[in-house]
C-alpha cells in the first residue's frame, strides 16, 4: 500500500465517523424517501456530484513568506456544482467550525414548499447564527472594504475591515464608499469583468459586435480577468455585455440558475434596466430559500420561482436567461452561476441566440408556428412546462408568440423524475441518443472517433465502468444515424475525460480556491479507480485559458487526427447519473434527479452539405467545414504517471499554489 492510499483510507475513516454523527439529522429525509418507495442505496446517496459529507469544509492555510491578501478559506456546499465563496481565513489560522457554513444547497425538505411562499425568519434561529459567529471566528470577506453587500446574512457570515477600525476611521470609509458607489456600478456594467484590466481594454466593442463575429455558431466564452486582452477581445463576453443596452430595449427577464448573488446580479444590468421585472428560478430549500428571499426583499422588481425538487439529492443546476425586448426575444444558455467568482477567473461557456422577432398576428396562436428544424421552440416550451409553475406560464406564452425558426441548435435538457414511454427519450442522455440517431453522423464515418467529455464535477458512477459510464452513457454519446454505435466496453480509446489535475488547480489564476468549484471526493474516487485511466488534462492555450479553471461542461467526438468533430454540446450537466439520468427496471424508465440544460450543435444545421465541424490547425477533409471554436486544446494531453485528478477533500501541503497558499481540509 503506497502512502497516498494509506492516507486516503485514514481520511475515509474520519469521513465515516463524521457521517455517523450526521445520521440522526438525515433520518427524517431518508424515512420520507423510503415511504415514497425510493430505496436509497449507498451508491444513490453519493450520486450527488460530490456531496459526500455536508459537515466538511475547506480552508486555505498560508505558507511562509506569502502575501496575506492571497489567502482564502472555503466552505463546502453539499451540491453537485459546489461553487462556494472564497474568503480570507480568520486570524491565527483558526479552522472554521463545521457547523458554520456559507449559503449551501440542501437536500429537499420533507414537505415541498410552494413556489412563491415568503418564509418568516425565526428569531431563535437568527440568535443561534449570531451566537456561533463571533468577530474572532468570522472569516474576512474577500472583497474587503469594497464589498457592497449589506444584507444581514452576509454580514453575520463574514467580517469586514471596518469592523476592526476605530469609529472615526469607519465614518471616513463609509463616506468614501458612498462617493464610489456609482463608479463601481458603472464599472461592473461595462463589457469587462469589474476587476479585469485586460478585459476593460476591449470594452469598446459591443456585445452585438462580438455576436456578429461569432455567427452563425454564437458559441462564446466568458471574459477572464488576468489573461491577455487578445483572448477577451474575440468570442468572449461578460454578463454585463449580455445584459447591455446594445442588445435591445429590455422589457423583462428571467434567470434560471443554481447560485444567486442578487445584489451583484442587479449591478450587472444597465441602470435603466434595474427596475425592469426580473424572475429568478432557483432550487433553494429551507435556510437557503430564506436567505434568498431575504436578499430579494430589498428589490421590489424581483420575484422568485422555486423549482420543485422531488428527487432526493437533486439540484436546480440549469443556467439560462430569457430576455424579452420591445422588438423580440433572446435565449442565453451558459455554464456560470450568478455570482462574481464565476464570471471572474473561470473558463465558462455561453450560447447566445439570435434575436427572435415576434410572429405576425395570424400565426402567433399556433405553438408550431415559428419553430425550427431542430424543434428548438417546442423543446424550450416543454422544458419550461416541466417546472409546473404558474410563474413560468407568462414566459411560455412569450415564447409561443415569437418566431424561433432561425434557431439552429437542439436543446438537451434534464428534469427530475422517473420518465417512461415517450418521455424517456425527451430528457438526459436518452435525448442525446435520440437526436444523434435522427441527425447524427453516419456510423462508418466516426467508428473509431472517441467521445470527449469535459466537466467540473464527478458524481458516483459506480464501481464497475461497464455498468453506466461505458454502458448506457457511452452508448448514447456514440449513437449514430439510424442506430446506436457498437463498441468494446473495455476499450478506453473510445472515451476521453477532460478533468483538472492537481497541478491544473494549483497553478490556476485562482490557485487552490478554484478547487472549491471542482468537487470530486476521495470517498467517491476510491470506489471508481478506473476513472483515472480515461483522464486528460485541462489545456486551453488557444483560448488563453489554460490557467482559468474550467467550470464549463462540454461533450463531443474527435477525429483521430484531431481535425474534425461531428457534433458539440455545451451544457450545465456534469459527469453524473443525477444530471444525465440512469436507466432502471430493465431500461424501461430513466431516473433523473436534477434540472439541467444545454444546446447541441450539428454541422448540417449550419452548412447543409457539411458532415463535420473543423477544429485544430489542420483540416484534411475536402468537404466544406465550418470551424468550431473549441474551448480546449487539441490534440488532447493525457495525464502522465505522476498526474492525479483534483480531489477537493484531501490536503495539499507539498506545493504552494499560484498565491503561495496550501490546501488544508479539517485536521484528523
Amino acid at each position: 500500500m503506497d502512502a497516498d492510499e494509506a492516507f486516503a483510507r485514514q481520511l475515509q475513516q474520519q469521513f465515516e465517523k463524521e457521517e455517523r454523527s450526521l445520521q440522526q439529522q438525515e433520518d427524517k429525509d431518508l424515512a420520507m424517501a423510503l415511504s415514497m418507495g425510493h430505496a436509497i442505496s449507498d451508491s444513490e446517496e453519493e450520486d450527488s456530484d460530490g456531496r459526500e459529507s455536508p459537515s466538511m469544509f475547506r480552508s486555505l492555510t498560508k505558507s511562509k513568506n506569502t502575501n496575506s491578501n492571497a489567502s482564502a478559506s472555503q466552505d463546502i456546499s453539499d451540491s453537485d456544482d459546489t461553487d462556494v465563496e472564497e474568503d480570507a481565513p480568520p486570524k491565527k489560522q483558526k479552522m472554521k467550525s463545521p457547523s458554520k457554513k456559507t449559503p449551501s444547497k440542501k437536500s429537499p425538505s420533507k414537505k415541498q414548499e410552494k413556489d412563491e411562499d415568503m418564509p418568516s425568519t425565526s428569531k431563535g434561529d437568527t440568535g443561534k447564527r449570531k451566537a456561533s459567529s463571533s468577530k474572532d471566528e468570522k472569516p474576512m470577506c474577500q472583497y474587503g472594504s469594497e464589498c457592497f453587500r449589506r444584507n444581514k446574512w452576509h454580514l453575520e457570515e463574514f467580517r469586514h475591515p471596518e469592523e476592526d477600525t476605530p469609529v472615526s476611521k469607519k465614518r471616513k470609509i463609509e463616506s468614501s464608499k458612498k462617493r464610489t458607489t456609482e463608479d463601481n456600478a458603472r464599472q461592473s456594467t461595462s463589457s469587462s469583468s469589474s476587476s479585469s484590466s485586460s478585459s476593460s481594454s476591449s470594452s469598446v466593442r459591443s456585445c452585438t459586435d462580438v455576436i456578429q463575429e461569432a455567427s452563425p455558431l454564437c458559441f462564446l466564452m466568458t471574459k477572464v480577468s488576468g489573461i491577455s486582452s487578445q483572448y477577451n477581445s474575440t468570442k468572449a463576453v461578460h454578463i454585463s455585455d449580455i445584459l447591455s443596452e446594445c442588445m435591445g430595449e429590455l422589457v423583462e427577464s428571467v434567470q434560471f440558475n443554481y447560485m444567486h448573488d442578487i445584489s451583484w446580479l442587479v449591478q450587472q444590468y444597465p441602470k435603466k434596466f434595474r427596475s425592469k421585472p426580473l424572475l429568478l428560478v432557483h432550487g433553494e430549500q429551507r435556510e437557503g430559500k430564506m436567505r434568498l428571499h431575504e436578499e430579494a426583499s430589498a428589490y421590489s422588481h424581483i420575484k422568485l420561482c422555486q423549482a420543485k425538487l422531488e428527487m432526493m439529492w437533486g439540484t436546480h443546476h440549469s443556467k439560462m436567461m430569457l430576455l424579452l425586448y420591445t422588438n423580440g426575444m433572446r435565449v442565453v444558455i451558459h455554464t456560470a452561476n450568478l455570482i462574481h467568482q464565476d464570471w471572474h477567473q473561470k473558463s465558462q461557456g455561453v450560447w447566445i441566440s439570435p434575436l427572435f422577432p415576434k410572429l405576425s398576428g395570424s400565426t402567433e396562436g399556433s405553438s408550431i408556428a415559428g419553430d425550427s428544424p431542430s424543434h428548438f421552440k417546442s423543446d424550450l416550451m416543454e422544458y419550461l412546462a416541466a417546472y409546473k409553475s404558474k410563474s413560468l406560464l407568462d414566459w411560455i406564452a412569450h415564447i409561443k408568440r415569437h418566431d424561433m425558426s432561425n434557431a439552429k441548435v437542439h436543446i438537451i435538457g434534464s428534469v427530475p423524475g422517473r420518465h417512461i414511454g415517450e418521455a424517456k427519450s425527451k430528457w438526459g442522455h436518452m435525448k442525446m441518443r435520440r437526436i444523434l440517431k435522427e441527425h447524427g453522423p453516419v456510423s462508418k464515418d466516426v467508428s473509431n472517433w472517441p467521445v470527449i467529455a469535459q466537466f467540473s464535477s464527478v458524481g458516483s458512477l459506480g464501481p464497475d465502468k461497464s455498468k453506466w459510464l461505458c454502458a448506457e452513457f457511452l452508448q448514447s454519446m456514440t449513437a449514430t444515424k439510424g442506430a446506436s454505435a457498437s463498441f468494446v466496453r473495455d476499450d478506453n480509446r473510445m472515451l476521453k475525460l477532460i478533468f483538472p489535475s492537481r497541478d491544473n488547480i494549483r497553478t490556476s489564476l485562482e490557485g487552490y480556491p478554484a478547487g472549491g468549484s471542482v468537487p470530486y471526493s476521495i470517498k467517491t474516487a476510491m470506489k471508481q479507480k478506473y476513472f483515472n485511466t480515461f483522464l486528460q488534462q485541462w489545456k486551453a492555450s488557444k483560448r488563453g485559458r489554460s490557467r482559468a479553471s474550467p467550470h464549463i461542461k462540454t461533450y463531443s467526438r474527435l477525429s483521430p487526427d484531431s481535425s474534425s468533430i461531428p457534433w458539440f454540446l455545451v451544457t450545465s450537466s456534469n459527469l453524473s447519473k443525477a444530471a444525465w439520468g440512469a436507466l432502471e427496471k430493465n431500461a424501461s424508465q430513466l431516473m433523473i434527479r436534477s434540472y439541467e440544460i444545454g444546446v447541441l450543435f450539428l454541422p448540417q444545421h449550419f452548412e447543409p452539405e457539411s458532415k463535420f465541424f473543423a477544429v485544430g490547425e489542420q483540416t484534411s477533409s475536402s468537404d466544406k467545414q465550418l470551424e468550431f471554436p473549441l474551448p480546449w486544446d487539441v490534440p488532447l494531453v493525457p495525464y502522465t504517471k505522476e498526474d492525479r485528478p483534483w480531489i477537493w477533500d484531501i490536503p495539499y501541503f507539498d506545493k504552494p499554489d499560484s498565491h503561495g497558499n496550501v490546501w488544508a481540509p479539517p485536521p484528523l
